[in-house]
């Protein structure tokens, strides 16, 4: 598979692009005005699509400060997120195909779950996002899908505790795996996904330039 995007910023313009489309159309059919909406993104390669769309949009950007839960026999692999009000997502076939225990899973969801409190208060300067996201159409967007964990759980907490008026999911590459896309459309109003691949490995594969983002 080709490189697709030279770095985040031009896949950010790129999703910019597609998500104009969408929202003029929803300007057509509504009052919707540039005012009711609202970027989130998901650090850390999230924040230099999102702060792309945001200034693309004329709107606010947020981040959602959500933790990987890893597994115990690799770090950088999730088995599920948390989200800032404690709820969790965890991919039960991998707990189950990996036998990962429930002593484990409380220990590492409760040291997660002190880790986004301590991170909330750092980066935001608040741990609750009160009624920021009410009435909006909020735009949630990640530098890519890998496992889906992340993205999942950020999408539920968004529909189910944030009474937005619109949610829309963008990304620009994801796996061609019919679950994970199955189960963000299943919670978001639109899914926006600019390329899906069956040969896929890692997010930064689509990418030239692919350097870890050290803000947050």
């Amino acid at each position: 598979m080709s490189v697709l995007f030279q770095d985040r910023e031009q896949a950010g313009h790129e999703l910019a692009k597609e998500l104009a489309k969408i929202l003029k159309k929803n300007q057509k059919n509504s009052s919707n005005s540039a005012n009711e909406l609202i970027v989130i993104a998901i650090p850390r390669g999230g924040i230099i699509l999102g702060d792309v769309i945001a200034n693309r949009f004329q709107c606010t950007m947020d981040v959602v400060i959500s933790r990987k839960i890893r597994a115990e026999f690799n770090e950088g692999f999730a088995i599920g997120a948390m989200m800032p009000d404690g709820s969790y997502f965890l991919n039960e076939g991998i707990t189950q195909l990996f036998n990962i225990s429930q002593a484990y899973l409380k220990k590492e969801i409760d040291f997660q779950k002190k880790e986004i409190n301590r991170r909330l208060i750092e980066f935001r300067g608040d741990v609750s996002y009160h009624d920021k996201l009410e009435g909006k159409i909020v735009v949630l967007v990640d530098d890519g899908i890998a496992t889906g964990s992340t993205i999942i759980a950020s999408a539920k907490w968004v529909k189910n505790n944030c009474n937005c008026k619109q949610l829309i999911v963008a990304v620009p590459v994801a796996p061609a795996r019919d679950d994970t896309v199955n189960k963000l459309a299943s919670i978001a109003d639109k899914v926006v996904i600019l390329h899906m691949e069956v040969a896929f490995s890692a997010v930064g594969q689509f990418y030239r330039d692919f350097d870890q983002v050290t803000k947050l």
